[in-house]
């Protein structure tokens, strides 16, 4: 009885949890110029991962602007070839409740 109650504590605890590893929102905001790019961002307590994957058939050049206010923006730029990932990362300097990003991406000359 005893252990059927600490495991039923113990799910209702499991969401909150879950709830505690990201602590602020992400905003993305792309302007990918009819490329094909696929973005994905993986949010942890202390840094925001950004995956850029070009699926398009030519060299592109993303530039990132991060805005985790308060902490100073962070601007950033990756060059990725077709059929690559480029990553990127904000790490907390200080504590942040959302993150804006701006992605734009342009072909790139080779």
């Amino acid at each position: 009885m005893l252990c059927s109650l600490a495991l039923s504590l113990l799910a209702l605890g499991a969401p909150a949890v879950h709830a505690r590893s990201q602590p602020y929102t992400v905003d993305i905001r792309p302007v990918l110029n009819d490329l094909d790019i696929k973005i994905e961002h993986v949010a942890q307590s202390r840094m925001l991962v950004l995956n850029l994957t070009n699926n398009s058939p030519t060299r592109v050049r993303c530039n990132l602007h991060f805005d985790a206010s308060p902490q100073t923006p962070l601007r950033t730029t990756r060059h990725i070839n077709p059929g690559q990932t480029g990553t990127s990362v904000l790490r907390a300097n200080r504590r942040w409740f959302s993150v804006t990003v701006d992605v734009v991406c342009a072909p790139a000359p080779r």
